[in-house]
């Protein structure tokens, strides 16, 4: 990846974000190891060379420290499960206002059921709570929550 300076964020969110759960979910749940290679594969142009760069994996960055407010929501049958809390908690040992919430039952993609499924509409509703709450300067501290 070409070298530039890290895009100004006023806030972020990530869901989904391998660690065990790479391998323990690996095939079964919609989402499987295969095809996070190949979109692996598609997003980097040079997977041995970029995978270790912060705007490929914000995890690898040596400081998260200044970044914005984030709501990380994980999974419990998602092979990026685990990822997506170490850096919830990365971001919050860096001093970021974090909220992380695990689906329990849920598996990768859950938002798509919003409407569908009970939990998934909750979730929905609790990820655009929080926006809510973050957009009109209220940013929730850190919270980590199975649900």
């Amino acid at each position: 990846m070409p070298r530039r300076a890290a895009p100004a964020l006023s806030r972020h969110r990530l869901a989904h974000p391998g660690w065990p759960s790479y391998a323990e979910n690996a095939e079964g749940y919609g989402l499987t190891r295969a095809t996070m290679e190949w979109f692996w594969g598609h997003y980097l142009a040079d997977p041995a060379r970029d995978a270790a760069h912060p705007h490929a994996a914000p995890i690898k960055a040596a400081s998260l420290a200044g970044l914005p407010p984030a709501l990380v929501t994980t999974a419990e049958y998602d092979p990026l499960r685990d990822e997506g809390e170490a850096y919830a908690a990365k971001l919050a040992a860096a001093g970021v206002t974090v909220a992380c919430t695990r689906w329990l039952g849920l598996n990768h993609g859950f938002y798509f059921w919003a409407g569908k499924v009970d939990r998934c509409t909750t979730a929905m509703a609790e990820a655009a709570g929080w926006l809510r709450e973050v957009f009109a300067g209220r940013a929730p501290g850190w919270t980590k929550a199975e649900r």
